[in-house]
């Protein structure tokens, strides 16, 4: 009989892949939206695309998706703040927080870099949807170290030879 994975299990074994730290942002009729998002990469070169996940649990996705646009910001490594804020459902997460619009979406300040896109296309996938975008235009703030999220939380656990060691 074939082992079928439990999300528990899932998030246990997939967490330890390191992931960077994004916030997908958008513009509902003049209002700033926006989330915390792991689930975010390249696709393609030529053309330009990229992917993220929401989940369909997400209040801020429907309204980002309406627009037709978004804005993905890089975490750096000192903006666990920021995800904490973004990952907090129903909350004003804009109050207090230094951003500028964009055509695509909110930009905000501090970040590695913003990719600007449009949603090209929206694949359903169990209890995620799966968004591809065109990137349109792409933006370099700083050159640091990218927040980044392993088992279960920010930045890089040490390994167990490193531990032992210490």
């Amino acid at each position: 009989m074939e082992h079928v994975a439990s999300p528990e299990e899932m998030r246990r074994v997939l967490g330890s892949f390191a992931s960077g730290v994004v916030i997908v942002t958008g513009d509902d009729d003049g209002s700033p939206v926006g989330f915390t998002c792991q689930s975010f990469a390249s696709v393609s070169l030529d053309p330009p695309l990229v992917l993220f996940c929401p989940a369909h649990t997400s209040l801020s996705w429907p309204r980002i998706r309406a627009s037709g646009r978004f804005a993905v910001n890089v975490l750096a490594d000192d903006q666990q703040h920021v995800s904490a804020r973004f990952a907090v459902k129903g909350a004003d997460k804009f109050a207090g927080l230094a951003w500028y619009a964009t055509t695509w979406g909110p930009a905000i300040e501090g970040t590695l870099a913003t990719v600007l896109c449009t949603v090209e296309d929206v694949h359903v996938a169990g209890d995620h949807d799966i968004v591809v975008g065109r990137v349109q235009q792409l933006v370099t703030h700083r050159e640091d170290a990218p927040l980044l999220f392993f088992r279960g939380a920010f930045g890089l656990a040490p390994s167990r030879t490193e531990a032992d060691t210490a």
